[in-house]
């Protein structure tokens, strides 16, 4: 091992996490040489950010310990895998910023070895194939509470058993006819000891193999066997599989694996807000309910990407998560402070007002403009500044003005003085109304002397206004982003029989003819920056040149925790 490695196995695991403590128990006692991991995801769906979790842990512990981490698809049901799942799980996994180097890898790729190392249980007369169909199996596997009964099938030969599954592989027999099955005990207190299936017929197009095969293996039977094959050390879950540990375990020891892989568990990620399960997040995609995978409002990481979420932010979450060995649930507001945590840091600001309302400043020499130097970011000097165009004509957000306003209201307002950012004190005089009595314009006056937003006399306003003018503004569109559910678990009890009663309406809200600065336009999609006042946003990939289209990332402030300690609901 490498100087760094050893040096990680022999440091006091008193504040390490329990893996952590584990792999340097098995490094110390020679148990293996090595830590080589994997990630294994099915190709089934797009990553959330609940599998974030597993990438930033097995990636991370392996290049913390000197050794290397294998992307392998687990790749064994082709009912439901595609090629653009593939794709976009090694989009995503990059993003995150981590390498698998050559050590890709899909279990279909061992499909012939597994096949071998089943015959070899067949003839070992721990394995039969079984006539029952599903749902018989289902009923002679008993429940938690009365041991199950053996199939009617599993006392055959050797031979008939080799011959039967030999006929499974070359077509021989219709899906759901037939399964290979361990032979264990249908009295083992754990389910998944019970006789479980190895293999079932699937006669269907697969991805990476096409049309070889006809059996496909199940995924206890395949996993273990496929972590073998590669060598992997640690091989690192979720507590779902827990009750797979034991039968993990069987396999390999009768295969007699030498130097076998072990399996670990650990709590998962989970969230508020949100769901995690890939069949229901398949449900909200094909009812429609939102606009695909990557719909930012959704927690896969491609839609958590397209919303300006970023690397950084997900594992500052992760890390202050930790590893634990109980299931826990993480409020949304975590992810929310993460990510204004690492933006306020590392985004430029620019001025886009939502609802624009029309100012006239009077007295500002007609045609003509001026730029006036903004600062990009006053967390990092070194971004320096830009100049942005200042007219006669501009827009404040409609909000920033009332005809009548209360006593804590210290914007504009009729013979009010304001700053605006960057620029000029201004004070307003008429608010121009159409026939309906709605404000359509102000009519304002400027002071020349405060030029860069100062009096030189030393007199004070308390409000500053970000503002566009009207003459150089960019015709935008802004997509607000919501909490997709407005309950914290939307999967819970109550709301079993209509989990998609708890769906936030007001989830997105779609604002055009907002106007921005100049400097916007020129952004690519999935830059990110901090519209002053508004909150941070990111250039999504439907904008077109001259027409940028914005994604609210998050506010600047959480404003769901005043409503949630209000009691009430967004």
């Amino acid at each position: 091992m490498a100087d760094d490695t050893s040096k990680n196995a022999n440091e006091p695991s008193v504040s390490k996490d329990f893996i952590r403590q584990k792999v340097d128990a098995d490094l110390a006692s020679g148990k293996y040489d090595g830590v080589v991991t994997r990630f294994p995801p099915e190709p089934n769906g797009y990553l959330h950010i609940g599998h974030t979790k597993a990438i930033a842990l097995s990636f991370g512990l392996a290049k913390e310990y000197g050794g290397v981490t294998h992307l392998r698809f687990d790749d064994t049901n082709p009912l439901t895998e595609d090629t653009s799942y593939v794709e976009s799980i090694e989009e995503d996994i990059r993003w995150l910023g981590y390498d698998w180097g050559d050590r890709l890898h899909y279990t279909s790729d061992y499909f012939e070895q597994l096949y071998d190392w089943a015959v070899k249980l067949i003839e070992k007369g721990v394995a039969y194939v079984c006539h029952l169909s599903d749902e018989e199996i289902r009923e002679y596997r008993g429940t938690v509470k009365e041991a199950g009964v053996d199939s009617p099938y599993r006392d055959r030969s050797v031979e008939e058993n080799l011959a039967d599954f030999a006929k499974m592989r070359d077509g021989g027999y219709k899906d759901g006819e037939v399964t290979l099955r361990a032979k264990i005990d249908m009295s083992n207190a754990n389910m998944k000891m019970r006789d479980p299936l190895m293999y079932r017929v699937r006669h269907a197009h697969h991805h990476n193999t096409g049309d070889k095969w006809c059996i496909y293996p199940m995924y206890d039977w395949a996993h273990g066997q496929s972590d073998a094959i590669e060598g992997i050390t640690h091989s690192l879950c979720t507590l779902e599989f827990e009750n797979n540990n034991e039968l993990y375990r069987w396999f390999l020891e009768q295969l007699e694996v030498p130097t076998p892989p072990e399996q670990t568990e650990f709590a998962r990620l989970g969230m508020t807000y949100t769901v995690m399960s890939k069949r229901k997040l398949l449900e909200l995609v094909e009812k429609g309910l939102v606009g695909g995978w990557d719909d930012p409002r959704l927690p896969t990481i491609s839609g958590l990407r397209r919303r300006g979420y970023t690397p950084t932010a997900i594992k500052t979450l992760i890390e202050r998560t930790g590893i634990a060995k109980a299931n826990s649930t993480v409020d949304m507001g975590m992810l929310e402070w993460a990510i204004r945590e690492d933006l306020n840091y590392i985004a430029p600001r620019k001025m886009a007002v939502l609802h624009p309302l029309k100012v006239t400043i009077t007295n500002y020499p007609e045609g003509q403009s001026e730029e006036l130097e903004a600062i990009n970011n006053p967390e990092r000097a070194e971004d320096g500044t830009r100049m942005v165009p200042f007219s006669g004509e501009l827009y404040l957000e409609r909000e920033d003005f009332m005809e009548d306003p209360p006593r804590k209201f210290f914007r504009l307002a009729p013979g009010r003085e304001v700053r605006l950012r960057y620029a000029f004190f201004i004070t307003c005089n008429e608010a121009v109304k159409d026939d309906n009595g709605e404000v359509i314009e102000l009519k304002c006056t400027y002071d020349p002397a405060t030029r860069g937003g100062d009096a030189p006399d030393g007199r004070k306003v308390k409000a500053t206004l970000h503002w566009v003018s009207a003459n150089h503004a960019v015709d935008m569109e802004v997509r607000n982003y919501d909490r997709l559910f407005n309950v914290e678990n939307p999967l819970e009890a109550q709301y079993k029989d209509d989990w998609l009663q708890t769906l936030n309406p007001d989830s997105l809200e779609v604002l055009t003819g907002v106007k921005g600065e100049p400097s916007l336009a020129e952004m690519k999609a999935g830059d990110n920056c901090q519209f002053e006042r508004k909150g941070y946003f990111c250039m999504d990939q439907d904008s077109k040149p001259g027409a940028p289209v914005f994604n609210r990332t998050v506010t600047l402030r959480d404003s769901w925790a005043k409503i949630q300690k209000k009691g009430g609901k967004k």
